[in-house]
């Protein structure tokens, strides 16, 4: 038995290895904070297994682009040196992969976040719509973050964000925290493993 648990865990040690090593980090302008991004972001890869969270491999480093998640996963190098910012910032993008691969889904979920907020303010590219998206997609963020940071960490990622960007939504999902994951869970959108 203890043979085939070794066995087991080397293959998914390997596996996770090989899901990670595959991601395709390209640099926009192959400037010095571009490379030292891409850097950290692949020590951080090494240290903390984002395997389960990755819905993209095609990422591009941009000094001068905010992060986003379409055509491509794009991060700038504003966290070069915050390593959980960057880690956080990195597993948000992928979860916007996530929900538009489960659109329908996500689209009920919207729906139900309307009738508990029926009035939010506009914070991302498609005003309002994109805020009942980030509701989503923070909750989402948080979870994986405490999985690969703890808790406290995790915790302190969401209030920064809470003052930093996504006003609305990260100060909505330390208060109302419960009420999103309702919402993620009655229509399925919860990854494998998450919660």
């Amino acid at each position: 038995m203890r043979i085939v648990s070794l066995g087991l865990s080397m293959w998914l040690l390997t596996a996770t290895v090989s899901a990670q090593s595959t991601l395709q980090i390209s640099l926009a302008h192959n400037s010095p904070t571009e490379q030292q991004t891409r850097e950290q972001l692949e020590r951080l890869l090494k240290a903390f297994d984002v395997s389960q969270w990755i819905y993209t491999k095609s990422i591009s480093i941009d000094d001068a682009a905010l992060p986003h998640s379409h055509p491509v996963l794009t991060l700038h190098t504003r966290h070069l040196k915050d390593d959980p910012l960057l880690l956080s910032t990195l597993i948000h993008e992928q979860f916007h992969w996530w929900l538009v691969q489960r659109d329908t889904d996500t689209q009920a979920a919207i729906k139900d976040l309307r009738q508990r907020y029926p009035s939010v303010p506009p914070e991302g590219a498609n005003g309002e719509q994109s805020t009942y998206l980030h509701l989503l997609v923070g909750y989402l963020e948080w979870g994986a973050d405490e999985r690969l940071m703890g808790e406290l960490a995790a915790r302190q990622v969401i209030e920064f964000w809470s003052t930093d960007h996504y006003q609305f939504v990260y100060t909505t999902l330390l208060h109302d925290r419960r009420d999103i994951r309702e919402v993620l869970a009655k229509h399925n959108l919860f990854p494998t493993g998450g919660r």
